[in-house]
């Protein structure tokens, strides 16, 4: 452990270990040929509990810019992963809706998403776990006051 690296560049670090992760557990199976983005996506709108989805609140969700939404939701459509369905309250919007295909590999990507955190968060206490889920959401606020 190298205590003299950047927070950033720790991060960056970690963050590239989770998507190596996810993409690695993606590519057999039923997930295969997913990304680990589209998986997190598939779990977030399957597990929501607060019903219709819309493509800004998978911008809010994953903090990704519009157009990064708008390629990932179009390639999730072209891979028959979602679809996007008027509602009757506000004809500019389209809710996200999973298709079946992408419904049969949500249990898979449930699993995939909660080994990976079990592993990662192995041997941590949950006093550890909150210390450092507050710490990222105290770095996150800072760095939205520089936009």
């Amino acid at each position: 452990m190298d205590d003299r690296l950047p927070i950033t560049i720790l991060i960056k670090i970690l963050a590239n270990h989770i998507k190596r992760n996810l993409d690695a557990a993606a590519s057999f199976g039923p997930l295969h040929n997913l990304t680990g983005t589209q998986i997190q996506i598939i779990g977030y709108i399957y597990h929501s509990p607060k019903g219709d989805i819309f493509q800004k609140d998978v911008e809010t969700k994953f903090s990704i810019r519009r157009s990064t939404a708008t390629g990932i939701l179009q390639l999730m459509e072209k891979n028959g992963l979602i679809t996007r369905e008027p509602v009757d309250y506000d004809a500019r919007l389209k809710k996200i809706v999973l298709t079946k295909k992408a419904l049969a590999v949500s249990r898979q990507a449930h699993l995939n998403l909660t080994d990976l955190e079990e592993q990662m968060t192995k041997g941590m206490t949950a006093e550890e776990l909150a210390v450092f889920r507050s710490l990222i959401w105290k770095m996150k606020t800072n760095l939205e006051e520089l936009a």
